[in-house]
């Protein structure tokens, strides 16, 4: 049975780190409302056709991706919106502290595909953990993805391997497909597990798209899959709450310069106590 939790629950944080730490991921439901998934829905459209204008279809095809959609938040302003929700940062306050950074944000569009083979094999539908390192149970990244859509069997929901996290041994193929779980859930939830938990995406054969966002935050110290603070507008940045900024690794800059490192305290690239 997959661990979930309405946030309306006032324990709903205490339990989900509860199952956090016994089976590697849980469910918290009613995280977003109907207007605000319609909202992502469309943005979640325009950002890949966007991408696929910059980067051009057989470039995205050599990638050996299926439908994800990376820097969204360059294209559509809307996508920073998710850095302010409470449930997930209340989550990664409470794991990979409030100095924590946002590893990714990753967009996923997932077709639908008929016929006895289904989709290509890729890295994203086979058994992988998204933090491949184990620190002897020192939890330095985790991921909270949210369902745009209703997370189904028949759809593409996410498969997850109960209590494969915070191991240095890595599972078997065989041992993953006999004891994952579809993590199935409402449309508007939040699935959080611990980056070192075995998972892998699902075959989507509902004849229609399944869309999710999924994000990953890391201890401060680790590099970013894209650099963030590079990648937007510097207007933009400036703009946002101290806490997105953050998130987002302004705090958390190499300086460049003797220039740059000599400045005041207040005016410095990265902060005391990030870690």
């Amino acid at each position: 049975m997959i661990p979930s939790y309405s946030k309306t629950d006032p324990l709903w944080k205490s339990r989900a780190l509860y199952a956090l730490l016994a089976e590697g991921y849980c469910v918290v439901q009613d995280v977003l409302d109907d207007a605000f998934l319609e909202s992502t829905r469309a943005a979640m459209y325009r950002a890949q056709e966007a991408i696929r204008r910059d980067i051009g279809d057989e470039r995205l095809r050599r990638a050996g991706e299926i439908g994800v959609l990376r820097l969204m938040l360059k294209y559509e302003p809307h996508f920073l919106r998710f850095l302010e929700i409470p449930e997930l940062l209340a989550m990664i306050d409470a794991t990979v502290s409030e100095t924590a950074i946002m590893h990714l944000q990753n967009g996923f569009i997932l077709p639908s595909f008929e016929g006895s083979t289904g989709a290509p094999k890729v890295f994203q539908n086979t058994y992988h953990r998204d933090f491949p390192r184990y620190l002897n149970g020192y939890m330095a990244s985790l991921n909270v993805f949210f369902a745009i859509d209703e997370f189904r069997a028949d759809n593409g929901s996410t498969w997850v391997v109960p209590r494969t996290h915070q191991n240095a041994a890595a599972p078997t193929p065989a041992f993953c497909e006999a004891h994952a779980v579809p993590a199935t859930c409402a449309a508007g939830s939040m699935i959080v597990f611990d980056s070192t938990l075995w998972h892998a995406a699902g075959q989507n054969v509902s004849g229609r798209d399944r869309l999710a966002i999924n994000h990953q935050f890391t201890r401060s110290f680790i590099k970013q899959q894209i650099d963030y603070v590079r990648a937007m507008d510097e207007a933009q940045l400036r703009a946002l709450p101290a806490r997105s900024q953050q998130l987002l690794g302004y705090y958390t800059r190499v300086v460049t310069s003797l220039d740059e490192y000599y400045r005041p305290e207040s005016q410095r690239l990265y902060r005391k106590g990030q870690g």
